[in-house]
């Protein structure tokens, strides 16, 4: 998630992220994050310092000491050695200084994200299946599939959960930005086409009215 309130620069990072094949959500001030932050789930958020309704920085405080985890980093001009020290003080794992190049910005996101994740497999297997989530490589029986940005993320997604049921609710809200409508055939259209790519014995399964599962080819119903 990107919560900045210059809307060219908050467009513009999003739009980086997108290009490196991430799912980025946004918000303008800290009430449109705190919304987003309840409902969803974020390996990262790039907070903006000083927002229209305060400081990112206490916000971020308050929330660590109620046990939240998410990597944070601070983007602000403001560059004064207090600042910086209290910003991570206060709970941030990096911050960057504007203006700043979006290659360093990319670099220092996927580093904490990859921090999130830490303690989950690189590389997630299910039958003849094998996802590289570093390489974002998948393969099957050993062949290169050629997958979009939106199949690649539900993949995963659903992997990572292999054998549990996952709703379309909770794949909008991990794959897609909050543009997308909740009840839109989106989901029903990624799944078929990964469907379609991943070829027999299939995996990918629809649970009625709860969602879809994938599991081994050996434990399909």
């Amino acid at each position: 998630m990107v919560v900045e309130d210059d809307e060219n620069l908050r467009l513009a990072i999003t739009a980086e992220f997108t290009r490196a094949g991430w799912t980025a959500d946004r918000a303008s001030d800290l009430a449109g994050a705190d919304a987003r932050l309840s409902t969803g789930s974020f390996d990262c958020v790039v907070f903006d310092r000083m927002l229209p309704d305060g400081d990112a920085a206490g916000y971020v405080h308050r929330r660590r000491r109620a046990g939240w985890a998410v990597p944070v980093l601070f983007l602000t001009s403001r560059d004064g050695l207090a600042d910086i020290v209290a910003g991570f003080e206060r709970g941030g794992d990096d911050y960057l200084v504007k203006p700043f190049a979006m290659a360093e910005l990319t670099a220092r996101v996927t580093a904490l994200g990859r921090r999130a994740r830490t303690g989950r497999p690189s590389v997630l297997r299910i039958s003849d299946l094998e996802v590289d989530c570093a390489r974002r490589q998948v393969r099957r029986g050993g062949v290169l599939l050629c997958l979009t940005d939106k199949e690649f993320a539900v993949l995963e997604h659903l992997l990572v959960r292999a054998g549990r049921a996952v709703s379309r609710t909770e794949l909008i809200d991990h794959c897609w930005d909050s543009s997308t409508e909740p009840m839109s055939n989106v989901v029903d259209v990624v799944v078929r086409r990964l469907r379609s790519k991943l070829g027999a014995p299939e995996l990918l399964h629809t649970v009625r009215g709860r969602g879809y599962r994938i599991t081994d080819a050996a434990d399909a119903p």
